[in-house]
């Protein structure tokens, strides 16, 4: 049996049902994430693309109303309204769990459970998920179109310049990039740019559909072609025609299904499900993935045939841990579209937010970033957002490998660079994609004056 892809999250303080649900959930889904504390949620729902939350109501021993369990219901709901909430509450404490569901969570179920019972109440929240995401993947051209930033980093720019050449081209492109660096808003980008910007930019995440719905999703399907196909209906490849599909997650794909999705690339028709007529297709693809899909190359885990179909040109997104110049300005730029969507003025950071932004790792990125100014401006006092309204105090250093810190990394390559520049400031400064005032402060951390 093919596990399901999705991510869940697995929240309650005693060890012992943490992992007899993980042990019970992991044998069905792909990815199962467990915590005994609540104050975990937000940082896994920054970093991962959390399809359900199985979350218990009650974390300290003599405080068993519940209260904590539907403030941390309100929090994931306010962090990730697609994220779907299932609480957990023991037998005689069902009034809470209703009360949490009339705030949003979407069914609860009772300790100790019935293993069917919770992988059914899952299922269905899996679907509710795909639900709301289908709500926002098809958009014309001017619904995605709206303010972004992109920065000044070199590689940040790199890509952007190698975007807006290639958005002239029907060219496939794929986006690769750790999780939250922007690859939706960079694949809105190449379409808005393009001669199809007028036409339908269609975004699939392909890492959300399991195996029985992949082809009827991608692919349509015609009435009575299974039990509850009640209309012919056209897939996402023909919902996009004339314009963009965004294939998101092409890494996910199993091997089985990319011989499916080759097939289409290639012929450029779709045949729905349930008819032998091919309907010819004139659309665009652009893919994207957080995988290593050369080493899923060699390891006979993605096809090669598939690859070289999808990456006629290959666009790398930069981390912001490769950006750090961009990360003050950038973290000043999502305040202001997050106050204006709350329609506030006037929000700033604490004057000493600067050194503090830069020096967290950001493992989730933009969204990450994003996700952390919504709520410190929500919990905020006199319109000032400070470093324990932001939560970046308490982090793990990321390392690229155990020998080389990425700050070991940095010194090297400054040192490298002033050397081929012969100390030349403005030079260094641009082979590094750095202002001279960031390649200051720098050469002061790393001591490298003389």
């Amino acid at each position: 049996m093919r596990k399901k892809q999705a991510q869940i999250l697995i929240v309650d303080d005693q060890e012992e049902i943490l992992f007899s649900a993980k042990m019970i959930l992991k044998k069905h889904f792909e990815t199962i994430f467990t915590t005994n504390s609540p104050k975990k949620i937000i940082s896994l729902l920054n970093e991962n693309e959390i399809n359900v939350v199985l979350l218990d109501m009650n974390y300290r021993i003599g405080f068993e109303d519940g209260r904590e369990g539907i403030h941390w219901l309100k929090e994931i709901k306010t962090l990730s309204p697609n994220t779907i909430v299932i609480l957990m509450t023991a037998f005689g404490k069902i009034e809470t769990a209703v009360e949490g569901i009339k705030i949003g969570a979407f069914d609860y179920v009772l300790k100790p459970w019935n293993n069917e019972k919770l992988l059914e109440i899952i299922d269905k929240a899996i679907i509710e998920s795909r639900k709301n995401n289908k709500k926002t993947a098809v958009v014309k051209a001017e619904q995605v179109e709206k303010q972004y930033f992109i920065g000044t980093s070199a590689k940040i720019k790199q890509a952007y310049s190698i975007a807006e050449k290639v958005a002239r081209t029907d060219a496939n492109v794929l986006i690769l990039g750790e999780n939250g660096t922007g690859k939706y808003v960079f694949a809105a980008h190449i379409h808005q740019h393009s001669e199809r910007k007028n036409q339908p930019f269609v975004h699939v995440d392909l890492g959300s559909l399991s195996d029985n719905l992949f082809e009827s999703e991608l692919f349509g399907y015609a009435k009575g072609a299974f039990t509850d196909a009640k209309t012919d209906t056209a897939g996402r490849f023909e919902t996009a025609q004339n314009g963009t599909i965004f294939l998101d997650e092409i890494g996910n794909i199993p091997l089985h299904l990319q011989a499916k999705l080759l097939h289409v690339l290639q012929t450029k028709t779709v045949v729905r499900l349930g008819e032998s007529k091919p309907r010819p297709l004139n659309v665009r693809v652009i893919a994207a993935t957080n995988s290593d899909i050369k080493t899923e190359v060699k390891n006979k885990t993605f096809r090669e045939d598939l690859l070289y179909r999808i990456n006629t040109m290959e666009i790398n997104l930069p981390s912001l841990r490769e950006r750090k110049d961009d990360i003050i300005p950038m973290a000043n730029f999502i305040l202001e579209q997050i106050a204006e969507k709350y329609n506030q003025n006037d929000f700033q950071f604490e004057k000493n937010a600067g050194p503090y932004l830069e020096r967290y790792p950001w493992k989730g990125n933009v969204r990450e970033m994003e996700n952390k100014i919504e709520r410190a401006l929500i919990l905020a006092e006199n319109n000032i957002i400070s470093v324990s309204n932001l939560d970046i105090l308490d982090f793990e250093e990321i390392h690229e490998n155990d020998e080389n810190p990425l700050s070991e990394m940095e010194k090297l390559a400054i040192e490298k660079a002033l050397f081929k520049h012969n100390g030349n400031i403005s030079r260094t400064a641009e082979e590094l994609g750095l202002s001279r005032a960031a390649l200051y402060r720098r050469i002061e951390k790393y001591d490298l004056k003389n």
